[in-house]
């Protein structure tokens, strides 16, 4: 898994993005155009708005690519309820207290916000890449419950995310997935596909090993 972080200094505030988790969802471009321009060097400006506006779009970015920091403040918050959001066509959408693990067990990242690859094609596994665009097909829609630990649903603590070595992402913790159509159910621990091929997604069949699934310890 590779990272490549740009800093941009304002007076007040300092954005940090990671151009290896960007895959260009627009909410930053969208929320603040003078201060996130894709046509301009440096394309992020934090002083081209006032820092609560772009301390309110900073974590409207959903892969975590960007971040920010205040002088004299603490980061941002951890999220009160952990969640997956499944993204239609693309990556898994993780908004919680969430820290990224290798088969081999290294912890590969600690974060409120993460795209997981669920496609299987992503360059920069276990992570998102965009290369889901135009090659996966998902409509995000939740058709089985197979999560364990239902009635822990509601506590609050760290969602713990594995991924697998040639297999599915294994989480762990309270959590609530929520499908595109806004379905959600709750639980404590199941496995998610990311190899692409599962008939139950969001959730692992098993598919990765006909398919000869490929994703070592990264």
């Amino acid at each position: 898994m590779d990272t490549n972080t740009y800093t941009y200094e304002g007076e007040s505030i300092t954005v940090t993005w990671d151009r290896e988790r960007c895959i260009h969802a627009q909410a930053c471009v969208e929320g603040l155009p003078d201060v996130f321009d894709p046509e301009r060097r440096p394309w992020i400006e934090p002083d081209q708005a006032d820092p609560d506006a772009v301390e309110a779009v900073v974590p409207q970015c959903p892969t975590g690519a960007l971040h920010l920091a205040r002088k004299g403040e603490h980061p941002e918050p951890t999220p009160e309820t952990n969640r997956i959001s499944l993204f239609p066509n693309g990556p898994l959408l993780v908004h919680a207290d969430a820290e990224l693990v290798g088969a081999d067990g290294q912890m590969l990242l600690t974060d409120t916000r993460m795209a997981l690859c669920r496609c299987g094609r992503s360059d920069n596994k276990p992570l998102c890449d965009g290369s889901h665009d135009g090659e996966f097909e998902d409509d995000g829609q939740i058709a089985v419950d197979p999560l364990s630990g239902s009635d822990d649903a509601g506590e609050k603590g760290p969602l713990h995310i594995r991924a697998t070595e040639d297999g599915p992402f294994v989480v762990e913790g309270p959590v609530t997935i929520e499908g595109a159509d806004g379905t959600e159910i709750e639980g404590h621990r199941g496995a998610l596909c990311r190899c692409g091929a599962s008939g139950s997604k969001p959730f692992c069949d098993g598919s990765h090993a006909d398919l000869g699934f490929e994703a070592p310890s990264e």
